[in-house]
């Protein structure tokens, strides 16, 4: 068996991938090109991948591959329609992340609301000293307890984020999606989510349905200017018009560890928006504390060994039957 590791690079040299207990031949590459993915793939029987495209032209100039092993949750980068017709198992890892993301998007939360980094930055420039007392108050700081806090998405993530607000006490909403006219009793209108929290945070696939869904009406609806957080996909958001509701001063600040393009270029929206004390922009790293990755690492090889026994797991496409 043929085991193909298309971006061995997406995972920190120090994480040691388990290898599975069937018998097989490992190979890795550091990275893949759309350009190269077809050669090397062509004679696989699985193939691992985190963030390489694997289209349904590709996929059928793959005739041995039997399964898609991810190592991520998210599989937007994968055609699932036609591995459903070719029959190809698509397995991903599920739930490695309950602790990472919902740290890392407080870590964001605390950040802007207490502003560290401008006040960082103007005790760096000397400020302290100008203000010639003891504290100086140049950018507001604001509690987390008593605000409110609307979650979209309430998968694993979601209600994670939910339980450490509530630790805060937070107020917390959940939306309801966008088209949902009766939403169930423990959710919140979309559009009321959107007018009442000060805190809004993603958590939501990346999808037809959620592409694009903050744009520049959602952004206008926005009247407590909230903050906004993103640690899901840099897709369901217009950056174009979150870049405009932070120079129009329509939300407080904005924390993202995703982008439509990862790296952006130097020009992107959210590169430019940098310049801006009440934006944080991390590298798409909230999954990647070493807990997390070492907790991935051993699911993927456990997809890949439940799949050798006929009994595959965390299935997202290629369904048996």
């Amino acid at each position: 068996m043929r085991i193909v590791f298309l971006d061995r690079d997406t995972l920190p040299a120090s994480i040691e991938i388990p290898s599975p207990g069937v018998p097989h031949e490992w190979v890795s590459y550091a990275r893949t090109t759309a350009d190269e993915a077809v050669a090397r793939i062509q004679d696989a029987d699985i193939v691992v991948t985190n963030k390489v495209r694997l289209t349904a032209a590709m996929l059928q100039q793959a005739p041995r591959l039997r399964m898609i092993a991810l190592a991520a949750t998210g599989t937007d980068n994968i055609d699932l329609q036609a591995c459903n017709r070719r029959g190809i198992i698509v397995s991903n890892v599920r739930d490695y992340a309950v602790h990472t993301v919902p740290e890392h998007t407080f870590a964001l939360i605390l950040a802007l609301r207490r502003n560290l980094l401008a006040y960082r930055q103007s005790v760096a420039a000397g400020r302290w000293q100008d203000s010639g007392q003891f504290c100086y108050f140049d950018f507001p700081l604001r509690d987390l307890s008593g605000a409110t806090l609307g979650i979209i998405g309430r998968g694993a993530l979601g209600e994670a984020v939910a339980e450490i607000a509530r630790a805060f006490d937070m107020r917390v909403q959940f939306a309801a999606r966008r088209d949902d006219g009766s939403p169930a009793q423990d959710y919140t209108s979309f559009t009321h989510v959107l007018r009442s929290s000060d805190v809004i945070s993603l958590h939501c696939p990346l999808n037809d349905q959620t592409r694009g869904m903050i744009g520049f009406d959602e952004f206008s609806l926005m009247d407590r200017k909230p903050l906004l957080i993103n640690t899901a996909r840099g897709g369901l958001v217009d950056e174009s018009a979150l870049e405009n509701a932070l120079e129009t001063g329509q939300i407080s600040g904005a924390g993202f560890d995703v982008a439509t393009q990862e790296p952006p270029a130097p020009d992107h929206p959210l590169m430019r928006l940098l310049a801006y004390p009440n934006f944080i922009l991390t590298p798409h790293v909230a999954w990647a504390s070493q807990e997390a990755i070492h907790a991935m690492a051993r699911q993927v090889c456990d997809n890949i060994e439940a799949f050798c026994r006929d009994t595959p797991r965390n299935v997202v496409a290629g369904f048996h039957g």
